[in-house]
């Protein structure tokens, strides 16, 4: 069976398609898999939600790019607004708007796992093929440190100053341009995302993918799932057609992400006495904005090539590890309070303002449980994730810490994201930091690292499988136990590459 790409254009009708697998989500975890399973000669359906585009559509512009390249228009939250998460919602997924920071899972994390929740098979040993083989396909490798930028020069140079760790990041990127466009979807086709990747690999070994395709619920009979129901939406909207798409499968793979992955097994009556949509994580975000005297131009080059791990491991403390974002208009604004004379302030000096980034891995603390995915009547996905005592301290651990680097880097003010920002003139200003409020509502807070809710050892065993059901898999980050303290993507990959025989086998 040849393969092909199918848009809500070519949707007009209601339909019924068979396969042997059913792939929900063509993100990290979705496009790895069915690409090794189309290539070992099964007949695979691929569904994904938004829509299919490709360089030559990619607008360049952010008010277009997150309007239709990110879930809810990039306006997803918690439910009680203070985390704004940024997930992608398109052909490739989040793959196709992320920075490219490539990270393996740390050997730490997983040895945790093994120890705390009995997990088999995810030594670093048994993973190290796996991330070879990805690393391969999407050509990661360090970035030149010759070509990082002004915006990321600042976290280096700061943390080199202060005698901090600094290291230059592994990227998925070939023939890059430097661009700085890369959370806009790449025009130039040189990130090595699903979109470029596995999704090309798996259509032309034979598999159908379907887009703005969102599979709404899950059938089961006897025990076993028997394929997915599926509404076709209008290109670049949350809104239905009115067309439906109905998948027979014998096995079904639903990759969705966290969030998403999790909502479809609750719409679908699977909840597992309460633990699907339990223990998700998310690698909390406050940030921090400087002014300095030189054009930074943050705007351009790789959004990411430098990161700090100094933090990362704080013994009794939530740790975090530091990262910059890039400074387009949008995104820098939105960190700040709207129609703020310091938001007027920095926007007006964009060229000569760089930013930090501290990303907090609380899933592992005990003081800090998570969150909870849930649904509410309309079937809509909610996350609920409180702030405790410990990650709102460390908050303020790191605003400290992002102020120093700031300064040491050669900043002249460093301004905070809090609702009132705190605007220090100098290094030895750190202390209006402390008597901050912190927590949530308090500043800004993002993620746009999402894990748990499917959690392997709860929901899933370590071959991907949904308790009760033998031929249901969920295979992307939802099914990490814990954080894991690095950039998700990598990770994803590897266990999808890893997934791909547990699959193939319940076939």
């Amino acid at each position: 069976m040849s393969g092909a790409i199918y848009t809500a254009a070519d949707l007009t009708r209601d339909q019924t398609l068979d396969c042997e697998v059913c792939v929900v989500g063509t993100g990290a975890g979705g496009a790895v898999l069915a690409a090794g399973l189309a290539e070992g000669g099964l007949d695979v359906v691929m569904l994904e939600e938004g829509s299919h585009h490709t360089a030559a559509t990619f607008s360049q512009l952010e008010r277009v790019a997150y309007a239709t390249l990110y879930q809810e228009r990039a306006a997803r939250t918690t439910d009680d607004t203070a985390i704004t998460i940024l997930q992608g919602r398109s052909v490739g997924g989040g793959t196709t708007v992320n920075w490219t920071t490539c990270y393996r899972t740390p050997d730490r994390v997983l040895h945790h796992w093994a120890r705390q929740y009995g997990l088999e098979g995810l030594s670093p040993e048994a993973l190290a093929p796996h991330f070879e083989a990805v690393e391969e396909r999407l050509r990661i490798g360090q970035w030149p440190e010759a070509l990082v930028n002004a915006n990321n020069r600042v976290l280096m140079d700061g943390c080199r100053a202060l005698g901090w760790h600094a290291e230059i990041l592994r990227r998925n990127v070939f023939g890059c341009r430097n661009s700085g466009l890369c959370g806009l979807g790449c025009p130039y086709d040189a990130k090595q995302g699903m979109l470029l990747t596995y999704v090309p690999d798996a259509v032309a070994a034979g598999a159908r993918l379907y887009a703005n395709t969102r599979a709404w619920t899950l059938t089961l009979d006897q025990g076993r799932v028997t394929g997915v129901r599926a509404e076709v939406m209008a290109p670049d909207s949350h809104r239905p057609t009115g067309v439906s798409l109905t998948v027979r499968a014998r096995v079904v793979a639903v990759c969705g992400g966290a969030i998403n992955s999790p909502a479809l097994l609750l719409r679908s009556g699977l909840d597992l006495g309460g633990r699907v949509g339990a223990r998700t994580t998310l690698h909390p975000v406050v940030g921090l904005a400087a002014l300095h005297d030189r054009e930074i131009a943050g705007y351009a080059g790789a959004p990411q090539s430098a990161a700090s791990h100094q933090f990362t491991d704080r013994g009794d403390e939530v740790g975090f590890f530091i990262e910059v974002s890039p400074v387009q208009p949008m995104l820098a604004g939105a960190a700040f309070p709207p129609l703020s004379p310091v938001t007027a302030e920095h926007i007006g000096q964009l060229p000569r303002m760089s930013t930090l980034l501290a990303i907090h891995h609380d899933g592992m603390h005990p003081g800090c449980p998570g969150g909870t995915v849930w649904i509410n009547d309309a079937g809509h996905p909610r996350l609920r994730y409180p702030v405790p005592p410990p990650l709102a301290s460390a908050f303020r651990d790191a605003t400290r810490a992002m102020a120093q680097i700031a300064f040491a880097g050669g900043a002249r003010q460093a301004t905070t994201y809090h609702r009132q920002p705190i605007t220090l003139r100098s290094a030895d200003a750190l202390g209006a930091l402390d008597d901050a409020a912190y927590g949530a509502l308090a500043h800004s807070i993002f993620s746009a690292h999402l894990m748990g809710g499917c959690v392997m050892g709860s929901v899933v065993d370590a071959e991907h499988r949904v308790e009760g059901v033998p031929n249901l898999f969920v295979v992307d980050g939802s099914v990490f136990p814990t954080a894991l303290g690095v950039n998700p993507s990598l990770s994803i990959y590897g266990i999808a590459h890893r997934a791909r025989r547990f699959v193939g086998e319940a076939v």
